[in-house]
């Protein structure tokens, strides 16, 4: 009797933990099911919260946003919903470039450029959404860039659309296998709101005899052509307060102007980068006069008519000057040029500036850079490469350099036998000893000649803190090990020399 009612009170117990058990698995199905409602609630209710947000923002912080997206992305949008759809149009930046807007640059399907189909399409959907009930922001910057098989005429029509009253930006790079390049609008001339101007190639500037650009501070013109002689100075007085100046000269747009001579006369004017491929024996000359420059990048030809005047200001200079035959007479022009800029504090040249300075070296007469602080030395370099001389010169005649850089894109000529013109110098620049800190070496190869020259800067250099290598990915750079031992063991004339060894690839 005893053991029956055991065993009724074991089955009872069994059970009521078997019923609890069950009650306790059903609550917390309950309570996960209610968690996850609430969960997925919640991120419906955040999605939307988020869907919303970016929808309420207004027209013009999306047309900001939008402004920075390549055109063809910015379109792309208008497929989100009818809230995005206009809002493209209304972006006060077009971009109009035809390696973005098209691949293919002919579709022969219809015989029409896709470009030009794409554009058009553009400025009509812009047009039809401007209404008088409804109109679009203006236009703040315009940048068509066609390379290949350029049409005036659309460019022209796509320009004379824009309403140049708010204007601020104009930038038009078109390159045209025809003779008949595009005019500017007469309007633009007189524009109160233009800042940028950069124009390239098929532009022809035919520009009234008076007018005024008061706003313009950038001025970009690259092989454009000229009206008239006095086209480019009419330009440059009518901007008083121009900062920046791109001039990019070639002698072949200017065969019909005989008398045509770049003046540069802007008293305001900070930056000036002036190409000019224009030989010497040419009849056509330049003259700079900026008082106010401080950066000053040139490269091409000089002639001996050439004049560079007034720039008391300029601390940063890069000079790439184009060889000739005349080595001696032109070596002295590109040192009486060079003493122009004598107050710089950063210089570049290239190791053709260097060897045609070594050919006219005046102990006497060569300029002295008392405030030159950093100087990079760059270009191709070849077995018979004396224009280190240069370099060596260079830092005798600038006694404060702390930074030297060196960097080359590729060795040219006998590559691993030894240069002559890199014998020891017997005297020591005065900024070796007292003041050159850094210096970089770009585009290292492992070449016996620049294990030379490494070696000798090592040696010279008394206050040296930084030697950094950065290597190149030529072939002899296998063995980089070897010659990084090899490197290790140089004298060091500095006690505080680190030497920093780069083994990324240099291009």
């Amino acid at each position: 009797m005893k053991r029956q009612r055991i065993e009724t009170e074991e089955r009872e117990r069994r059970e009521r933990q078997r019923i609890e058990r069950a009650e306790r698995a059903q609550r917390r199905n309950v309570r996960s099911e209610t968690c996850l409602s609430a969960v997925r609630q919640n991120a419906q209710t955040n999605t939307n919260d988020y869907k919303d947000i970016i929808s309420n923002l207004p027209d013009s912080l999306l047309c900001h946003i939008l402004s920075f997206l390549p055109i063809r992305d910015s379109v792309s949008t208008s497929i989100l919903s009818s809230r995005w759809r206009p809002l493209w149009t209304l972006v006060p930046v077009l971009y109009l470039d035809q390696r973005e807007l098209g691949e293919e640059l002919f579709d022969e399907s219809n015989g029409k450029f896709k470009f030009v189909d794409i554009v058009s399409r553009i400025m009509t959907v812009r047009k039809n959404r401007n209404t008088i009930s409804n109109p679009i922001p203006p236009l703040h910057k315009l940048c068509i860039h066609w390379y290949y098989r350029c049409l005036p005429f659309y460019v022209d029509k796509w320009v004379h659309a824009t309403n140049m009253c708010d204007l601020r930006e104009l930038d038009l790079h078109l390159r045209t296998s025809s003779r008949q390049p595009m005019e500017l609008p007469r309007s633009l001339y007189f524009s109160s709101t233009l800042v940028v101007l950069k124009l390239e190639f098929a532009i022809h500037l035919n520009s009234p005899s008076a007018f005024v650009l008061p706003c313009l501070r950038v001025l970009q013109l690259k092989c454009v052509t000229f009206a008239n002689c006095d086209s480019l100075s009419t330009i440059l007085n009518a901007c008083p307060v121009l900062l920046d100046l791109t001039l990019h000269v070639d002698d072949k747009y200017l065969r019909n102007l005989n008398d045509f001579n770049v003046i540069v006369l802007v008293g305001t004017l900070k930056r000036l980068h002036l190409s000019w491929n224009v030989l010497p024996l040419s009849k056509y000359r330049f003259q700079i006069n900026t008082p106010a420059l401080e950066y000053f990048h040139f490269d091409g030809y000089l002639s001996g008519d050439d004049v560079l005047e007034n720039l008391p200001n300029v601390v940063e200079s890069v000079i790439q000057i184009e060889d000739c035959d005349s080595v001696n007479d032109y070596a002295k022009r590109v040192w009486d040029f060079m003493g122009k800029i004598c107050n710089v504090i950063s210089m570049e040249l290239t190791t053709i500036t260097g060897q045609i300075l070594c050919h006219g070296f005046n102990h006497e007469n060569s300029p002295t850079f008392h405030n030159l602080s950093s100087l990079k030395f760059c270009g191709d370099l070849w077995y018979e490469w004396y224009a280190w001389h240069v370099v060596w010169l260079l830092l005798c005649w600038a006694p404060g350099l702390q930074t030297l850089v060196i960097e080359h894109s590729s060795w040219l000529g006998y590559l691993n036998k030894r240069n002559p013109f890199l014998e020891e110098p017997l005297d020591v620049p005065e900024c070796m000893l007292s003041h050159l800190t850094t210096c970089v070496y770009k585009g290292f190869g492992g070449y016996e000649n620049e294990m030379e020259l490494v070696r000798q800067i090592l040696k010279a250099a008394k206050v040296l803190k930084i030697m950094k290598i950065t290597v190149s990915s030529y072939p002899i750079l296998e063995n980089k090990p070897h010659f990084r031992k090899e490197l290790s063991k140089f004298y060091r004339g500095s006690q505080k020399c680190q030497f920093v060894f780069d083994e990324g690839h240099f291009i």
